[in-house]
């Protein structure tokens, strides 16, 4: 039905008679010509129809925005001045010699000024779908797909299916379930990852496996999170972590490169305890010039007790944060900032403004001051390289609420004033703890088959609380794109990690008992690691959540205006399932 895209046509079929097929993007009437912009996937081009062929013309002036129609023409240059540099197609023309209106098109239930609300977009989605905009994300997502297979294939790595339906794998989100007609009362749960079946093909000497794979996870959602997502997975056997970083990290900057032109240069690495001392996030946004620097042995002793109480408490901390020219804030913004932190726990926000640091003491302005002394001040100055024009806002309290909040603040602020440094800054943050302790129960960091670093079964059983995983986190931009670790190969070592989190024997025989058999039959070591490719997509598109790289996403609420689902099975289906509701039961029992 064409003989090209709207978007290729340039100046060299400048002469060449084509049939182009999309629809109206505009119609413009200018003085008895018809100027018509057509838009399909790779762009727009614009057609001119004369008065000179009446009927042609007649059919060109009924066009309206969005009907689907077929034209044919002849391409020709611009008229001299009319050049349009900011279009593909600008510098040329199309004579419209014939026109088919395939589909006319309704009145458009959304705006053309695209003042939608998302509800709307997502429920004309087609509609939503064909604007530039999106479709050029879609196409970029295609693209990124496109060379990450290449890049991975051409590294030896296999592209293998696992399975949807399956069992419930512990991943730390609710399952989706998914009911058993055939065997009654019994449930699938859709993966939260394939996490266990990648381990699997490892232990079945497939090597290097990877798979671009849809996982589900039934959790509370927001910008970044969507109830079914897509990942990059990838496993490898006898290869390192630091074997497996190399290998991840430069898929990654080949993409950026390929796809940007943007040279990410080597990946820095970074401890997960130098992360949350610094920049109090474990996926710190390194254009972010904002530091927490420690004061608290140098508050031990002060008077102010909000101070001095979490400076000798072993699980406290005093924290500063030095914001260059921020001694210009207002109070109304020192407010509105520890009204910010009160979000994550924190009491109040003491601050001090450096107005001259050359005057000492008496170029200092702060509520604090009088219960710290002189010396105090100039240690903490000291401390944090304070300068004119600064000021220090301080976080005291335990350590976990000063971390979180004082990150969270360092974020909020650097967006505020502006300070971010850079376009694109990577980093691996390595070494995280192997479990976090909360309720008197030890919890996976990560997920329950990741090895520790550098211990054995029973040193990890003598202190569970200090030992260190090899995992490691690839992060861009504060995003974290992706997460992966050296998995458990050892059936003694799986038994001590099941044991330290509570799992016994019979519960991880009932959950895990076939990874658990297959670790019996000479299983490698193997490591592997998982990427986000809504969320990298949306990084590299300047999306601001990934529903927009995404062409069928649900609401925050997980369901589809589109399709209007989640929606209730019929008597008949749950019946066959051997199911009954909770809302069916109350509605019997109203009705009595």
């Amino acid at each position: 039905m064409r003989t090209d895209y709207c978007g290729n046509i340039n100046a060299s079929h400048i002469g060449q008679t084509v049939t182009l097929c999309g629809w109206v993007n505009r119609r413009r009437d200018l003085g008895g010509v018809i100027f018509i912009d057509l838009r399909d996937r790779e762009g727009i081009v614009q057609v001119v129809y004369d008065p000179d062929l009446a009927e042609l013309f007649n059919t060109a002036s009924s066009l309206r925005s969005e009907f689907c129609v077929q034209i044919e023409g002849l391409v020709r240059g611009r008229p001299q001045g009319q050049v349009n540099k900011d279009m593909g197609t600008g510098e040329i023309e199309i004579l419209g010699k014939g026109l088919t209106i395939l589909n006319k098109a309704a009145v458009l239930p959304l705006d053309s000024n695209q003042e939608n609300s998302e509800e709307q977009r997502l429920k004309y989605r087609y509609l939503d779908l064909r604007r530039p905009l999106m479709s050029d994300r879609l196409k970029f997502r295609a693209k990124v797909t496109s060379a990450v297979r290449s890049y991975l294939e051409g590294d030896g790595f296999l592209d293998i299916e696992t399975p949807i339906l399956t069992k419930a794998t512990p991943e730390g989100a609710r399952d989706y379930l998914v009911p058993s007609r055939t065997h009654k009362g019994k449930f699938f749960a859709l993966p939260q990852s394939p996490q266990l079946f990648k381990q699997l093909l490892m232990m079945s000497g497939m090597d290097r496996y990877y798979q671009i794979v849809k996982c589900f996870r039934d959790e509370d959602l927001r910008a970044d999170r969507q109830p079914e997502f897509t990942q990059i997975d990838i496993e490898t056997t006898f290869l390192s972590a630091e074997q497996v970083m190399e290998i991840t990290e430069g898929m990654i900057r080949n993409l950026f490169m390929k796809m940007l032109d943007v040279d990410l240069g080597v990946f820095p690495q970074m401890t997960y305890a130098d992360a949350m001392r610094r920049f109090g996030s474990d996926k710190p946004d390194l254009r972010n010039p904002l530091e927490l620097v420690d004061v608290a042995d140098i508050l031990k002793d002060v008077e102010f007790k909000v101070f001095s109480g979490p400076a000798n408490d072993a699980k406290g901390r005093v924290a500063v944060i030095r914001v260059p020219g921020g001694a210009s804030m207002t109070r109304k913004q020192i407010d509105e900032y520890t009204k910010f932190v009160g979000i994550y726990g924190a009491k109040g926000l003491a601050w001090m403004k450096v107005n001259d640091i050359d005057a000492g003491v008496d170029g200092l302005q702060s509520p604090i001051l009088k219960f710290l002394g002189e010396d105090v001040a100039k240690q903490v100055l000291t401390r944090v390289a304070a300068q004119s024009g600064d000021i220090l806002l301080f976080g005291a309290d335990n350590a976990t609420v000063v971390t979180e909040a004082l990150g969270a603040l360092r974020l909020k602020v650097g967006e505020d004033l502006d300070l971010l440094q850079g376009q694109w800054k990577p980093l691996w943050v390595i070494d995280f703890p192997m479990f976090e302790e909360f309720d008197g129960q030890f919890h996976a960091l990560h997920h329950p088959f990741t090895a520790p670093r550098d211990m054995t079964a029973d040193e990890l059983a003598a202190d569970p609380a200090n030992a260190l995983s090899n995992a490691y986190d690839m992060v861009l931009n504060g995003c974290e794109l992706g997460g992966g670790s050296v998995r458990i190969h050892d059936q003694e070592m799986q038994a001590k990690v099941f044991n330290i989190l509570g799992i016994s024997d019979e519960e991880a025989q009932v959950k895990f008992g076939f990874l658990l058999e297959a670790l019996k039959f000479g299983a490698p070591p193997h490591a592997g690691l998982a990427f986000g490719l809504d969320r990298l997509v949306m990084l590299m598109t300047g999306a601001t959540s990934i529903r927009d790289v995404m062409a069928f996403p649900k609401t925050t609420t997980a369901a589809c205006p589109l399709t209007d689902a989640p929606g209730f099975a019929n008597d008949e289906q749950l019946k066959e399932l051997s199911i009954k509701t909770q809302i069916a039961q109350d509605k019997a029992s109203s009705s009595e």
